[in-house]
């Protein structure tokens, strides 16, 4: 039976144009009946953290940190500052650690601004250090 046809012309369409191999090749492509499922499952795996609130006792030493920042922002002084940053697609966020020479010390937008640009608000931040700050504080 297959000897019957293992001679015979390979068949070219005069009609119609032949395929390129990436076109060919698109037919065998893995076909998904739940596009975008792989997304949504992978998107909630994604674990995020809650914001921790601040004790009182952490709270006033960073209160203390940020004015002592404000009496020495003309020297641009490098500091490490935590801070949360919220997920824009979930409940929850992540903790971030950002270092770099504090700009300027916004109070009409309450935020921190680095001299690369980034900008971190205030309520966000969890805790400062650095060389710039006294022992004491």
């Amino acid at each position: 039976m297959y000897e019957d046809i293992i001679n015979l012309p390979h068949h070219v369409s005069k009609t119609r144009p032949q395929m390129s191999l990436i076109e060919r090749a698109a037919q065998f492509s893995p076909f998904s009946a739940l596009d975008g499922y792989d997304d949504a499952v992978d998107e909630t795996a994604r674990l995020t953290d809650r914001q921790a609130a601040l004790s009182d006792d952490a709270r006033t030493e960073l209160d203390r940190k940020m004015q002592f920042l404000k009496e020495v922002i003309s020297f641009h002084p490098e500091v490490t500052a935590v801070y949360f940053l919220p997920d824009l697609k979930k409940e929850g966020g992540a903790y971030l650690t950002a270092i770099g020479h504090v700009k300027k010390l916004d109070d009409f937008e309450r935020a921190m601004v680095f001299d690369d640009g980034s900008v971190i608000p205030y309520d966000s931040i969890l805790a400062l250090s650095g060389e710039v700050f006294p022992e004491e504080l």
